[in-house]
């Protein structure tokens, strides 16, 4: 694989080191229309702490898919979006401008979610910016996969879907099975191992009453992926199959030090399929004495853990994102885009 990069906006990740250096300075000399080139963006809309691992688990993940694929990468973020200092620093200086996405005329389009704040989506400070690229993606993208978040508002913006509130956090990793025939399922092992950790979920009949088609279907966490073609092909995940294998850990730790220092009223339920069997229990201890002895402190008293050793995601993860690249590199000219992207 050789991913081409603009050194103006350079990621730093040993895992997209080009293969030739002289590929970089092609790049930079205006290798802007190759035809064996994928121009992949990402719009990572994380919290500030999940921002440089997000991106970070995309490359790693377009890397181990990408193959004979060769693929140009472009971070952005949507400017509404309510960054520290530190993180408005980071992007500013290392990801590309979200108002030169129709100069590079983008092939595949990867939209995060972000936190949620406001108790409905079009209350979110992001919400019209994100409705834009969603109006934009339809027609300018070959292909785009929107995530968690960002597929609750892409078909509640399309189709008027609502999300619904989960009793209890959908947090774990769910066993899921293929439903129908579709490229991008084509060859993946079955079930897929997929991380999923969400408050909310999209129902089966509400998205095929509307014409989505259902692709992957977990048991016990729901729909994981399904699919509607617009002009582009729109793919929509509910899980998170680009977590590393300790992501789910770092957010369930953080959510047991936000109720330690009274920061919710719940403790967080272990997530499913994920640690062995004796750090469960450990980790039921655990939330036992916190309920009685609740401080801040006790956070630093956890007990040590360890994951399922039949718990990885990548080769699923991986398999996916090769079917969606091998996609877009089999499909037809990327559209041209029909009006300039000003809205941002």
């Amino acid at each position: 694989m050789t991913v081409l990069r603009d050194r103006r906006r350079l990621i730093v990740s040993p895992a997209l080191a080009p293969a030739q250096q002289r590929e970089t300075d092609q790049f930079d000399h205006g290798l802007e229309a190759a035809d064996d080139v994928l121009t992949i963006g990402l719009i990572n809309n994380m919290p500030d702490p999940a921002l440089q691992a997000t991106e970070r688990q995309f490359m790693r993940l377009l890397t181990a898919a990408a193959g004979n694929n060769r693929i140009r990468f472009h971070c952005f973020s949507l400017p509404s979006v309510i960054r520290s200092e530190s993180a408005k620093w980071r992007v500013d200086r290392k990801y590309t401008d979200i108002a030169d996405l129709d100069r590079l005329h983008i092939d595949g389009l990867i939209v995060t979610g972000a936190e949620p704040n406001a108790a409905t989506l079009p209350e979110e400070p992001f919400w019209q910016d994100l409705t834009d690229i969603i109006d934009w993606a339809k027609t300018n993208t070959r292909s785009t996969i929107w995530s968690c978040l960002a597929a609750h508002a892409a078909v509640l913006h399309l189709d008027g879907i609502e999300r619904q509130r989960l009793d209890v956090k959908c947090s774990g990793i769910y066993d899921c099975f293929a439903v129908a025939d579709h490229w991008l399922t084509n060859g993946l092992p079955s079930p897929l191992g997929i991380s999923h950790s969400r408050l909310n979920e999209l129902r089966a009949a509400d998205l095929t009453a509307r014409d989505y088609q259902l692709l992957t279907v977990s048991p016990e966490g729901g729909v994981d992926i399904f699919a509607k073609q617009l002009r582009s092909q729109f793919i929509f995940f509910q899980g998170h199959p680009e977590y590393d294998p300790l992501s789910l850990e770092r957010e369930y730790l953080r959510d047991i030090s936000r109720f330690l220092a009274g920061e919710r009223d719940t403790y967080p339920a272990v997530p499913a399929g994920y640690f062995d069997s004796e750090t469960e229990a450990r980790l039921a201890d655990f939330e036992r004495r916190s309920r009685v002895e609740r401080r801040p402190a006790l956070s630093t008293e956890l007990p040590d853990r360890t994951l399922r050793q039949d718990s990885a995601t990548a080769p699923a993860a991986t398999a996916l994102l090769r079917n969606w690249l091998n996609h877009l590199s089999d499909g037809a000219p990327t559209v041209s885009p029909l009006s300039p992207y000003c809205n941002l």
